[in-house]
């Protein structure tokens, strides 16, 4: 049976059956939905029976490789070095990209990141480059190329080219109550990362209040799926799956992830940062092939760090797509939003939460993320935190400063603060950030 014999019913009638649909039926679905062959409505009704009924491992392997060969896959070949990336599924305060690029590109691995943007609590990679004044993201193809042959590492957003049908398919799976599905997630994960012509990728995969997978059951599950999608495609792949339960540092918006990365990169990073940025950065040294294990990659990722070479590494990568490095450099002279508001603790006690997913959303009200696909933010908008689980406080202690150009949303912003952190008489117990790593050969506890 050729290509274009498919009857596209027959095949939402199999998975409504939950039977398995083979590499060629699977191919044929996404190429004619990228054509605009196959209506919304037709991919809908598949959508939600590979929801309902699961895709298999072979599945999701051969869903990612139609979405991936639906555009450009980049060929780096001819640039010396392994070609290594990283990938969290998102979460709040999280601006590991700004700091473990430069790390690794300091060692002579090539970084070539494609990144997103913020939309709902969690921030994107793209909008706090862009609270660097100048920094350009959208570059060319040739270009891109360029930069990473240059600086080891480069960083854009996802081009025209790059798997389409993940763009279509991803609008389509948010209006269809469709997105939650690990098969689906890992597909639209992993077709975009295969396609920057990577030879080995790292993922950062999140569970808690502020991450996409609220159970660590589920994050396990789709750390999984995406290493055996990433070994079939003959990647080598490395998961850990990480805490998010509070947010990661203390600021919270776009520009202050972006001077608490400059300062994290200059030797002055909050102390759970710097331990997953160490880890993530330590793995993707050594599967570039510049440590002979994730423990020696690990060092040398806190070394580049303290000798400076990481620092001047972001420093000349910001300077060659165009940002201002002087506000990295001095960023008291960037500016402040118009409006503050501190937060103050209600009683004497220890911090026992501070629940990532309500202070996402409190930056959002403030204006520092989207509540839609075209809104702006404001690179200036956001939340310091000055306490966090498990600091001893005094009652009317500041605990966290709000920073707007609006003063409107302060209302709301307060409220989600008030419902975020919470205090008791006594400490908390300790939070493992990381727990496991996920690899060929399995999962294992950290």
């Amino acid at each position: 049976m050729g290509n274009n014999d498919f009857n596209p019913v027959s095949l939402i009638r199999k998975k409504r059956d939950a039977e398995s649909l083979d590499n060629d039926e699977i191919r044929y679905l996404i190429k004619q939905y990228t054509a605009g062959d196959l209506p919304d409505y037709q991919m809908s009704a598949f959508l939600m029976a590979a929801f309902l009924n699961k895709l298999n491992e072979k599945e999701a392997a051969a869903l990612t490789d139609a979405m991936l060969h639906s555009g450009t896959i980049l060929d780096l070949s001819d640039i010396p070095g392994k070609k290594v990336d990283k990938h969290s599924t998102g979460g709040v305060g999280d601006k590991l990209s700004l700091i473990l690029a430069p790390i690794v590109a300091s060692y002579g691995v090539n970084v070539p990141m494609i990144s997103g943007r913020g939309l709902g609590h969690t921030g994107g990679t793209l909008d706090k480059l862009e609270s660097i004044p100048g920094f350009t993201v959208d570059i060319t193809l040739d270009r891109y190329r360029s930069i990473l042959e240059k600086h080891h590492m480069v960083m854009a957003g996802q081009t025209k080219e790059i798997a389409p049908a993940d763009k279509k398919l991803y609008a389509l799976r948010d209006v269809t109550a469709t997105v939650e599905s690990i098969p689906l997630i890992a597909g639209s994960i992993m077709s975009k990362k295969l396609a920057e012509g990577i030879d080995a990728l790292v993922l950062d995969v999140k569970f808690g209040s502020g991450a996409f997978m609220k159970t660590q059951e589920q994050a396990l599950e789709l750390a999984k799926t995406l290493v055996a999608i990433g070994k079939k495609a003959g990647k080598e792949t490395i998961a850990y799956l990480s805490n998010m339960e509070q947010p990661l540092g203390y600021n919270i918006g776009n520009w202050l992830e972006a001077k608490e990365a400059a300062e994290a990169l200059q030797g002055n990073g909050p102390e759970d940062v710097m331990e997953v940025t160490h880890r993530l950065a330590g793995t993707m040294i050594y599967l570039g092939d510049k440590a002979a294990s994730i423990q020696e990659g690990i060092e040398k990722s806190e070394e580049t760090v303290a000798n400076g070479n990481a620092w001047d590494t972001w420093l000349a990568l910001v300077e060659e797509q165009g940002g201002d490095t002087s506000f990295l450099k001095e960023p008291d002279t960037y500016g402040e939003a118009d409006h503050q508001q501190e937060i103050t603790a209600s009683s004497d006690g220890y911090i026992h939460e501070v629940d990532a997913y309500n202070i996402g959303m409190a930056s959002l009200e403030l204006g520092a993320g989207r509540k839609t696909k075209d809104q702006d933010v404001d690179p200036a908008a956001g939340i310091t935190l000055h306490k966090k689980q498990g600091a001893a406080v005094k009652k009317d202690e500041t605990i966290a400063t709000c920073f707007t150009n609006d003063k409107n949303t302060f209302g709301i912003a307060n409220q989600l603060l008030d419902e975020a952190i919470t205090i008791n008489g006594d400490p908390p117990e300790d939070r493992q950030l990381a727990t496991h790593i996920v690899d060929e050969n399995g999962p294992r506890i950290l």
